[in-house]
């Protein structure tokens, strides 16, 4: 059994998880349905929210405002490739998805956390992953899916660069190690390592 919760929210079943770590509440992508993520977090007892953005698309980022005043949230954290797509004006899927005017400002100071952040640009530029040895289990965003991988012909993405974060820093990983992705079902490393098409030999 999970040990956090998993919503998807919003119209494209963006992935949010809530993540309870002994008195933090991590928050990843929170990316719309903003009452519906805080009611969630109401079953946590946590001092700190802390929100985790894996990347800047604008289906991950919609409720970022909403949910840190709600839930207090004082690091909104982001890679910083990836803030030129937060404020971007073009970050938008027209007519189903606007522009997301409601952004309080991210930081890219990673220290401190109960997760290590590995960088997996290809999707973005800034796309990083959140890996919580504790429970175990890592945060992938769009970087990987279970039999895929994220798109990338939207502007910043790069098909040999996302190739070459997902081998190089995704597949040397247990095999055991369950991901959790941005859209989808969640699934293994080791699995992906046999079975997805996009990643033979590797």
């Amino acid at each position: 059994m999970d040990h956090f919760i998993t919503l998807p929210v919003g119209l494209l079943e963006t992935n949010c998880y809530l993540v309870p770590v002994g008195k933090r509440l991590y928050l990843i992508d929170p990316g719309a349905d903003a009452p519906e993520i805080i009611e969630a977090a109401g079953q946590f007892d946590y001092d700190e929210a802390i929100i985790l953005l894996t990347h800047a698309h604008v289906d991950h980022i919609g409720a970022v405002g909403a949910t840190a005043r709600a839930l207090s949230a004082k690091r909104i954290l982001l890679s910083a490739a990836d803030e030129p797509l937060y404020a971007s004006k073009e970050n938008q899927l027209l007519p189903y998805l606007p522009r997301v005017t409601d952004l309080p400002p991210t930081s890219a100071k990673f220290d401190g956390l109960d997760c290590e952040v590995i960088f997996t640009p290809g999707h973005t530029p800034g796309g990083c992953c959140y890996y919580f040895q504790s429970i175990p289990a890592i945060f992938v965003g769009d970087t990987l899916f279970a039999g895929s991988i994220g798109r990338t012909d939207l502007p910043g993405g790069s098909g040999r660069t996302l190739l070459e974060s997902i081998q190089q820093r995704l597949m040397v990983l247990p095999d055991d190690l369950k991901f959790y992705p941005g859209h989808g079902p969640a699934g293994s490393i080791g699995h992906e390592k046999k079975y997805n098409p996009y990643l033979a030999g590797c």
